[in-house]
C-alpha cells in the first residue's frame, strides 16, 4: 500500500511568506469578517484564537462548533490535532494524549477546574472515554498559574460544559451512524455502531435560574488484524532443505506465532447536568455533575502456534535471503485455538458546587466542593481449545503449515505433501489445552484420578482469566478570595487553599480455569457454539469460534484462584492514599512599557502531601502455595512551586511571551505500593554462594511508598502575530529541567524471615542458602534529564489574498522534540517529531476539511502477564481523516433551519502498525491493522 507523507513545516514557508505580502488586505479582511457570522468549523478557529490571545499563560484552545458538535467525534481526536500535542491510538482509537513529549500520566486533567478521575490503571485519562458532546471547550495549559490546582510536568487539560446562564436557549439533537471500514470477522460482533445526543439548556426566573442537561449514548465498533512473531531462532544447521540451499547455523526462522482477528464493541451511556443560580449581581451558586456507565467487550479469536525450532524440529528451507529464512514448510504443531474475550466494566462519577459572593465591587470570595468516584472491573478470559487434550491417547493430528514471509509478518499456506485438521469444525474440535503448559497448578491437590492417584497437572489448564478490580475516590474543597488592586505593577490579586483526598484500591485477581471433563476432554457446549471466525488475513482460513465470557459466567469452568500461586497478584494488589493541602497566592500584573503593553501573573503554591500505602508482601511456601503478610508505608513531605507568566504586546498583532515555573506530577500509583515480592532460586551454585550478593539465591522487587513527586524546572519562550480573527503564526521554544525522575533501584535486603527450613535447600546436597541478603529492586527517586522542544504553527485564511477564495485556508504546526533521561532511558511518550496539517473550505453552508496527523517513535506500554502495564515502543502513526458537510441554515429551506449533515472518515489510509527486531526490519514481531472508520452525522439545532 502506498502512504502519503507530509511535512508541515514545508507548508509554514509558503504560508508565512504569502501573509507577509498580504498586510494591504489584513485590514479589509478584518472588516469583512466583522461583518459575516461565522459559524462551523471557521468559528472554531476564531474563538479558539480568541481565547489563546487573550490567556495570560501559554496555551492552546479547543472549542465545540456547536453545542454537542467538537470539529471531531472524540475529545482525544481533536486534542491530538493541537500543536504540540500528539494522541496515541490503543485499539485502532485515539484515547492517550501526549503534552510536550509527556503522556497523560504526566499531564493534569481538570473538568471545569476541577481535577478528573481516569478510568485507566493510573492516574492518566483516557480521553475517548469522555463524551465530546458535553464539551464545549477544552483548553491546555501549557505552562502553569498558581491557581491552577491540577498541574502536570507535561501540563494541563481542562476540559469545559457549558454554562446556561451564559447562553441563550439551546435544544440540540445529534446522532451518528458509525461503519468501520474492515469487516468483522467475528460472527457474534458487528461493524456497525451509533452514537446518540440530546442537550437540553435554558433559563428561567428573569434569567436568574439556568438549568442544562446532556445524555449521550454511543454503542462504537472496532475491528483489528493482529499477528505476533513469537521470536527468530537460528536455524539448526542440519535441518532439510531444498532449491540448493545451504544452512551453516547463523541463520534466523520465525519461531513460532499467536495471531488473531479482534472485534469490540464500546458502549457508554452518560448524563451531565448544570444548574446555575443568581439570585442577586453579587451571589452566583453553581452545581454540576457528570455521570457515565462505560462497557467495553472485545473477543481475540485466533491460533497460537510453534514453529520451526521452538515448535517441532521437522521442518524444510525452501527460501533464504541474507540470512533470513523466508520460505519453509513443517510437519506440524498442535495448534491451540484461542477463543479469548475481555469485558471491561466502569462507572465513574462527579459532582461538584461552587458559591460565589461579591463582597464589594471589587473583591469576592468563593468556595468549591466536589466529589468523585470510579469502580472499575476487567474480566480478561482465556480458553483453549483444539484438536484433544495434551498428552491424551485420543489427542488428534498434527498441524503442519507452510509460510512465506512478508513486510507484515508471515503468510501461511497448505503443507505440499501433509493434510491438516480442519480446526473449524466444531464436530473435531475438544475443549481442552492441546499443549501441556499448565505447570504453575502443581501444587493443586484437587485434580486427581478417582482411585486417588496424582494425574499430570500440566495438562489440567485450559484457560485462564484476569480479573482485576479498581476503585477510586477523590474529595476536594477550595475557598478563593480574589480582587482588583492598583499597587503599582500589580494589577488584581488571587488567595487560595486547596484540599484534596484521594484513594486508589487494586485487586488483583485471576485463576486457572480447568474443563469439568479433565482428564479426559470435550466438545464445545452447543449453546455457546456460535460459528467460525476468519484468518484469511494470515492464510489461516476459519476456526471455531465460541462465546468464552459466556461459557466462564455459567460457572463451566473449575477455577483454582491464581492469587493462590503466584507471588505477582499480593504483589499487585494494594491501596494507595493521599491528602493534599494547597495554599497560594498569585498576582495579576499589567503595565504599559512605552509602547509595549505588559501583562501576566506570578505567584507560588505550597503544597503540603501525606502519603500512605498499604499492601503484601508475598512469597512461595513450602506447599508451592503464595504465603503474604499486610506491610504499609508511606510519608509526607512539602513542595514550594513558583510560576511566572510575562506578555509583552509589542504591537496591536504581536505578542512575546516568556514563563518560568517549577512544576510537578505526582508518582504512579502502582510505583507506590508497599509490596514486596520474593524469589528464591534453587540453582544449587547460587545456594551454595558465600560471597556474591549478585548471585544469591534471595531477590525480590517491590514498590516505593515514599517516592516523592516527578519534579521539573521549565522556561518558554514563544512569539505569536495574529494577523487576522483566523489568521496567526507561533513559534515556541521550551526547556524542562527535569530535577527529580524516577528510576529502577537496587538495595540490599535480609530475607531470613522468609526463609523455611527443610524448604529453602539444595534438591542434591540438602544444604541451606549460604547468603540470607540479596537484592530487591524497586522504584526510586535521583534520576535527572531534560526535555526540550520547538513548537512552529500557523493559521492561513485564504481570504487574504481574495475573495474568490474566502473559505479556504490552512493549519499546520510542527514539534520538534529533544530529550532523554540522565540513564539514557526515554520519557514516556517523547515524540521527537509531530506533525499536523488540516486543509478546509467552508462556505454557503458548505464545509469540507481534510487532516493529517504523524509522529514518530515514542516509548508507551502495553498489557503484559496477568494485565500488568510493561514498557514497549510504539513506531508511531499517520493518520488521515477527512470530514464533507452542509448546514441547511444557509439553503433558504426554512423547514430545515438549524440541520447540519456531515460524512466523517478517519485512518483513510488504514494505517498499519508494524514492529521488528532492532536491525532487521524484515524480522517482523508485530503487525496490527485496525481499519478505516466512517461516520455519517445529523445535528439538529432548534
Amino acid at each position: 500500500m502506498i502512504k502519503r507523507k507530509f511535512n508541515p513545516t514545508l507548508a509554514l514557508l509558503p504560508m508565512l511568506t504569502m501573509a507577509a505580502g498580504s498586510a494591504n488586505v489584513y485590514a479589509q479582511g478584518d472588516e469583512m469578517l466583522e461583518e459575516v457570522v461565522v459559524q462551523g468549523f471557521r468559528s472554531v478557529i476564531q474563538q479558539s484564537q480568541a481565547i489563546k490571545r487573550e490567556s495570560t499563560s501559554v496555551t492552546e484552545a479547543l472549542t465545540a462548533e456547536d453545542i454537542g458538535k467538537l470539529p471531531d467525534t472524540s475529545i482525544a481526536e481533536s486534542l491530538a490535532r493541537l500543536p504540540g500535542l500528539a494522541g496515541e491510538r490503543r485499539d485502532g482509537r485515539t484515547s492517550g494524549l501526549s503534552v510536550r513529549g509527556f503522556n497523560e500520566n504526566y499531564v493534569g486533567t481538570t473538568l471545569n477546574g476541577r481535577e478528573l478521575l481516569g478510568m485507566g490503571d493510573n492516574r492518566g485519562v483516557e480521553y475517548d472515554l469522555y463524551p465530546a458532546e458535553i464539551i464545549n471547550q477544552v483548553v491546555v495549559y501549557k505552562t502553569p498559574e498558581a491557581s491552577l490546582m491540577t498541574q502536570g510536568v507535561g501540563g494541563t487539560v481542562d476540559m469545559r460544559t457549558i454554562r446556561p446562564l451564559d447562553n441563550d436557549r439551546i435544544v440540540a439533537f445529534n446522532a451518528n451512524f458509525e461503519q468501520n471500514g474492515k469487516e468483522s470477522a467475528n460472527p457474534d460482533f458487528d461493524d456497525s455502531g451509533h452514537r446518540l445526543a440530546f442537550t437540553y439548556s435554558d433559563s428561567f426566573a428573569d434569567e436568574t435560574l439556568g438549568v442544562s442537561v446532556s445524555l449521550a449514548s454511543m454503542e462504537s465498533p472496532s475491528q483489528e488484524e493482529y499477528f505476533r512473531g513469537w521470536g527468530y531462532a537460528n536455524v539448526n544447521p542440519d535441518a532439510a532443505v531444498e532449491n540448493g540451499i545451504t544452512l551453516t547455523g547463523d541463520e534466523v526462522i520465525l519461531g513460532g506465532h499467536d495471531s488473531f482477528v479482534r472485534s469490540g464493541l464500546m458502549e457508554r451511556e452518560s448524563i451531565a447536568g448544570v444548574v446555575q443560580y443568581e439570585p442577586s449581581e453579587r451571589l452566583s451558586i453553581t452545581v454540576d455533575a457528570l455521570y457515565i456507565d462505560f462497557r467495553e467487550d472485545k473477543v481475540f479469536r485466533g491460533l497460537e502456534e510453534g514453529g520451526a525450532e521452538w515448535g517441532t524440529g521437522d521442518y524444510t528451507v525452501t527460501g533464504l535471503d541474507n540470512g533470513l529464512v523466508t520460505t519453509g514448510y513443517y510437519d506440524g504443531f498442535h495448534s491451540v485455538i484461542r477463543n479469548d474475550a475481555e469485558r471491561k466494566d466502569a462507572e465513574l462519577t462527579t459532582v461538584g458546587a461552587n458559591v460565589e459572593f461579591a463582597i464589594t465591587d471589587d473583591w469576592s470570595l468563593a468556595f468549591d466542593a466536589s466529589i468523585g468516584e470510579v469502580s472499575k472491573t476487567i474480566t480478561n478470559i482465556e480458553s483453549y481449545s483444539g484438536v484433544g487434550r495434551a498428552q491424551s491417547a485420543t489427542q488428534g493430528a498434527l498441524t503442519p503449515r507452510a509460510w512465506t514471509m512478508t513486510d507484515t509478518g508471515v503468510m501461511y499456506s497448505a503443507h505440499p505433501s501433509l493434510s491438516a485438521p480442519d480446526l473449524s469444525d466444531p464436530d473435531q474440535v475438544r475443549l481442552a489445552g492441546p499443549q501441556a503448559w499448565g505447570g504453575s497448578l502443581a501444587p493443586v491437590q484437587d485434580f486427581q484420578a478417582s482411585d486417588g492417584q496424582p494425574l499430570n497437572y500440566v495438562s489440567a489448564q485450559d484457560g485462564f482469566v484476569n480479573n482485576p478490580d479498581f476503585d477510586e475516590s477523590l474529595d476536594s474543597f477550595r475557598l478563593t478570595l480574589n480582587g482588583e488592586v492598583d499597587w503599582g505593577v500589580v494589577s488584581g490579586l488571587e488567595v487560595g487553599i486547596n484540599y484534596s483526598d484521594r484513594s486508589k484500591t487494586k485487586i488483583n485477581q485471576g485463576a486457572f480455569l480447568t474443563a469439568p471433563t479433565w482428564p479426559s476432554d470435550g466438545p464445545i457446549p452447543e449453546e455457546y457454539y456460535v460459528g467460525s471466525a476468519n484468518l484469511d488475513f494470515i492464510g489461516l482460513g476459519n476456526m471455531v469460534a465460541y462465546d468464552a465470557i459466556s461459557l466462564y459466567n455459567s460457572g463451566y469452568y473449575t477455577e483454582t484462584a491464581a492469587e493462590e500461586l503466584e507471588t505477582g497478584r499480593e504483589g499487585d494488589t494494594y491501596t494507595v492514599d493521599e491528602e493534599i493541602t494547597t495554599v497560594y497566592a498569585m498576582a495579576d500584573l499589567y503595565a504599559e512599557l512605552g509602547s509595549v503593553e505588559m501583562t501576566g501573573n506570578i505567584g507560588v503554591q505550597y503544597v503540603d502531601t501525606e502519603q500512605m500505602s498499604s499492601g503484601f508482601s508475598s512469597f512461595t511456601g513450602p506447599d508451592l502455595y503464595v504465603l503474604a503478610t499486610p506491610v504499609s508505608g508511606g510519608d509526607s513531605y512539602d513542595k514550594v512551586l513558583p510560576s511566572m507568566n510575562l506578555n509583552f504586546r509589542l504591537a496591536e498583532d504581536h505578542t512575546l511571551r516568556f514563563a518560568a515555573a517549577k512544576t510537578i506530577s505526582r508518582p504512579r500509583m502502582d510505583d507506590m505500593r508497599p509490596n514486596t515480592t520474593v524469589t528464591f532460586s534453587f540453582n544449587d551454585a547460587q545456594i551454595l554462594e558465600t560471597s556474591d550478593i549478585n548471585n544469591s539465591p534471595w531477590s525480590g522487587s517491590s514498590g516505593n511508598p515514599e517516592l516523592r513527586p516527578l519534579e521539573a524546572n521549565q522556561y518558554d519562550l514563544s512569539y505569536e502575530w495574529y494577523f487576522a480573527a483566523d489568521g496567526m503564526f507561533g513559534a515556541a521554544v521550551f526547556y524542562k529541567d527535569l530535577v527529580n525522575w524516577h528510576r529502577e533501584g537496587e538495595t540490599v535486603s535480609d530475607f531470613t524471615p522468609y526463609y523455611i527450613p527443610g524448604y529453602h535447600q539444595s534438591a542434591n546436597t540438602g544444604e541451606g542458602p549460604a547468603l540470607f541478603e540479596g537484592i530487591v529492586t524497586n522504584r526510586e527517586d535521583g534520576l535527572t534529564g531534560e526535555v526540550s522542544g520547538v513548537e512552529l504553527q500557523a493559521s492561513l485564511p485564504f481570504h487574504l489574498f481574495s475573495e474568490t477564495l474566502d473559505g479556504f485556508g490552512l493549519l499546520a504546526s510542527a514539534t520538534y522534540n529533544d530529550g532523554e533521561l540522565d540513564d539514557g532511558g526515554d520519557v514516556p511518550g517523547l515524540s521527537e517529531e509531530i506533525f499536523q496539517l488540516t486543509a478546509y473550505y467552508e462556505r454557503g453552508g458548505f464545509e469540507f476539511r481534510v487532516s493529517g496527523r504523524k509522529r514518530s517513535e515514542y516509548l508507551t506500554e502495553t498489557r503484559g502477564q496477568s494485565l500488568s502495564l510493561v514498557d514497549t515502543r510504539s513506531q508511531g502513526s499517520e493518520l488521515w481523516d477527512a470530514q464533507i458537510g452542509y448546514n441547511f441554515s444557509e439553503s433558504g429551506i426554512e423547514s430545515l433551519q438549524g440541520l447540519t449533515v456531515t460524512l466523517q472518515a478517519q485512518n483513510l489510509t488504514d494505517e498499519d502498525t508494524v514492529q521488528f527486531n532492532e536491525g532487521d526490519s524484515r524480522q517482523i514481531t508485530q503487525y496490527q491493522s485496525f481499519g478505516a472508520n466512517y461516520l455519517l452525522g445529523l445535528n439538529y439545532k432548534f
